[in-house]
């Protein structure tokens, strides 16, 4: 049987990601009731990072301790990979060792030909162009406070970046319609967006893109590796601040959502982030469920 790997949400079917969520509100009900015995036991996790985290690498480690598993963090600048070895030799030798192996690097094509080359699932923790694990804790969260998103209207904000993407991934798999408001010269990558040309548009006006919206997303202006555009990008994308006066505009039960970290009054208003009924902190956690639901089926297929 042929590996399962998650290096987009198109890599699982429609009914599959469906199935993960709801799984993944399982295991949030049943670890607040005492656990979930060790169906993990004996399985190793490799955590490669080539990026700094806090949630990513917190959730997988924490999630494999929970399922009765062992997550193994290793970092480029103290294994081979950080001095040169090739992908494709990391991916054979580090697959005969784990049991499963999750990537947070800068380039897509490395989780690619790390796929290519493993026997055990590889799972995309974040790239330069899409951050699928993120997406799963994204659409849990609404499922738990709205119910279903299919054919809701959702807003994203800001650079059109990996975040973004796999939001128009996410538009397809899971049945929504998607606006991205984003600054001229910030757009995602335009084969995705032809490709997803039926349900997902640009709205150059952020307040006319939020309009009856049910859900509302940002992210960070400067991602990692972004930082030295730091100043220059808060003038670039001046106006495009997810605040209140948005959310005035979409739908009167409208959510929204950061993928964390935020840099409160530039792309998200101090009053939203620090508004007692805000999701995100419930966002972020269910990146601990999402992905265990994630790892189990991976494992088990």
């Amino acid at each position: 049987m042929a590996v399962r790997h998650f290096l987009t949400l198109l890599d699982l079917s429609p009914a599959e990601l469906s199935q993960l969520i709801e799984r993944a509100i399982t295991l949030k009900a049943e670890l607040a009731n005492g656990g979930h015995g060790d169906p993990f036991k004996n399985k190793v996790l490799g955590m490669i990072f080539e990026k700094s985290s806090t949630r990513t690498r917190v959730s997988f480690e924490a999630g494999m301790a929970q399922m009765g598993g062992h997550g193994m963090f290793l970092s480029s600048r103290d294994t081979q990979l950080g001095r040169g070895e090739p992908v494709e030799d990391s991916a054979k030798v580090l697959s005969s060792m784990l049991d499963i192996i999750m990537i947070r690097t800068y380039d897509h094509d490395i989780v690619e030909r790390f796929a290519k080359h493993s026997t055990v699932p590889i799972i995309n923790a974040l790239t330069n162009d899409y951050h699928p694990c993120q997406l799963l804790a994204d659409m849990q969260t609404f499922v738990e406070h709205r119910g279903s998103i299919q054919g809701k209207t959702v807003t994203w904000v800001g650079d059109g970046y990996n975040m973004c993407q796999s939001y128009i991934n996410a538009a397809k798999q899971f049945d929504f319609e998607l606006r991205i408001a984003c600054p001229r010269g910030f757009e995602p990558n335009a084969d995705l967006l032809k490709a997803n040309k039926g349900r997902v548009s640009i709205v150059r006006d952020p307040k006319q893109a939020a309009r009856d919206s049910h859900l509302l997303v940002t992210d960070v202006w400067a991602s990692m590796g972004q930082e030295k555009q730091q100043a220059k990008r808060i003038k670039q994308f001046e106006g495009f601040q997810l605040n209140q006066e948005l959310l005035s505009v979409a739908a009167s039960d409208a959510l929204y959502m950061h993928c964390l970290p935020a840099h409160r009054g530039e792309e998200i208003s101090a009053e939203l982030m620090d508004n007692p009924e805000t999701v995100i902190w419930n966002e972020a956690e269910n990146r601990l469920h999402a992905q265990k639901a994630l790892m189990e089926f991976l494992l088990n297929h």
